[in-house]
């Protein structure tokens, strides 16, 4: 079974990665263990709900059947993702399964999936994300697992790379920021790079062809002390080039831009499906069209139940289209009351007025008529006359 080290920048349980995730899992043989590490995140009290909601993810999604497990000895595929990397850092070194971790990449054997927090540990050295940017420790590393430098890549990773949630304070790089990442690269071994993993993103490295694939939303960063490669969502390498690219060697060239036809379609995020719903809506609500409106909020509601297996938490974005969802809902409900209303007042307008045009035609005054029907009809109403009179409905 070849071998392969798959790093997420975020989104691990989220629509976006599916298809990362099924790509990885075709190379795996019948009836393959796949394991599913919680270290990251066992330290939570909610730590039995979100591996069950990632089982299920893996289960319904990818068609894995994934046990969550303390070790990986005998594992085929392994899996961790969210939490605290120097929470996982300890822990696994005290179990082993730090050494282990180690020698599945030196022997490039089985597929090992690490995204966020769990990918953070990946480089020879972590950025303890919680202390620095929760707890305000001073910006500082700890040793990571080394695993980059058994593919022969002095680097450390930096998963949510592109990370923007701080809107008024700068948030990328893992919530470090321009100014504390600059501060933290001076302390780093001399020729270390930084490999910025945008979120929803991924690095795939076939360890048998050491071929190298950027997929998913956003790009990799390859950034050295005054200088920085972008390889958007698309491009394909290998780990020799990589290296080249890590090490600032003189001529190094980023592989060429994908042509558009290459790359697929991005899935959008929940937070881009929250806007564009929320964009549709009001759009219905004027015209106004409550049919489309009540459709806004289905979609919304279906878009919640596709993420509902998401386990970045951080972000918020499930409980954030909740809570635009209950909105929508009351919103339709004024919108249903408001077309209630105009439907009682309706004949109490428009009768008068046929009356009116009725007079008109009487009198021979065909052109005044005309012009009252076609004011009407431009205001939704629509008039059919008949021999036993003039007849007016709603235009569909």
């Amino acid at each position: 079974m070849p071998g392969s080290l798959v790093l997420m920048g975020s989104g691990e349980t989220s629509p976006t990665m599916v298809e990362i995730h099924r790509a990885a899992a075709r190379t795996l043989r019948p009836g393959a263990r796949a394991v599913l590490l919680d270290t990251p995140y066992a330290f939570q009290e909610n730590r039995a709900d979100i591996s069950a909601r990632a089982c299920r993810y893996f289960a319904r999604s990818v068609g894995l059947d994934v046990e969550v497990a303390a070790g990986i000895t005998g594992a085929d595929w392994v899996f961790s993702g969210p939490g605290s990397p120097t929470y996982a850092l300890d822990r696994w070194a005290g179990s082993g399964v730090a050494g282990d971790l180690r020698a599945r990449i030196r022997a490039r054997e089985g597929v090992t999936v690490l995204a966020s927090a769990a990918a953070c540990t990946a480089g020879l050295a972590t950025v303890p994300v919680y202390e620095i940017y929760k707890v305000g420790a001073e910006p500082h590393w700890r040793e990571g697992l080394g695993l980059l430098e058994s593919l022969g890549l002095q680097a450390v990773l930096i998963p949510h790379y592109d990370n923007a949630e701080g809107g008024t304070h700068d948030t990328r790089f893992c919530y470090l920021g321009e100014r504390r990442l600059a501060r933290m690269e001076r302390e780093l071994p001399p020729g270390t790079a930084v490999l910025g993993l945008d979120e929803h993103t991924a690095l795939v490295i076939d360890l048998e062809s050491e071929s190298v694939r950027v997929s998913g939303r956003g790009g990799l960063t390859v950034r050295r002390p005054g200088s920085q490669v972008f390889l958007p969502s698309g491009t394909g390498t290998d780990l020799a080039a990589l290296r080249r690219l890590a090490e600032g060697a003189a001529g190094a060239a980023p592989p060429p831009r994908p042509a558009p036809e290459q790359a697929a379609e991005a899935e959008a995020t929940l937070e881009e499906s929250i806007g564009a719903c929320e964009k549709l809506f009001g759009a219905a609500v004027a015209r106004p069209d409550p049919v489309a409106a009540a459709q806004v909020v289905l979609d919304l509601e279906a878009e919640i139940v596709r993420w509902a297996a998401d386990t970045e938490e951080d972000s918020g974005g499930v409980e954030q289209a909740r809570e635009l969802l209950r909105l929508l809902v009351a919103r339709l409900g004024e919108l249903a009351a408001a077309e209630a209303r105009r439907s009682r007042s309706l004949p109490a307008l428009v009768e008068p007025l046929l009356a009116l045009r009725a007079d008109l035609r009487s009198q021979g005054r065909y052109e005044v008529a005309d012009a009252l029907r076609a004011a009407l009809h431009s205001g939704g109403i629509t008039i059919e006359d008949t021999p036993d009179g003039s007849r007016w409905s709603l235009v569909p």
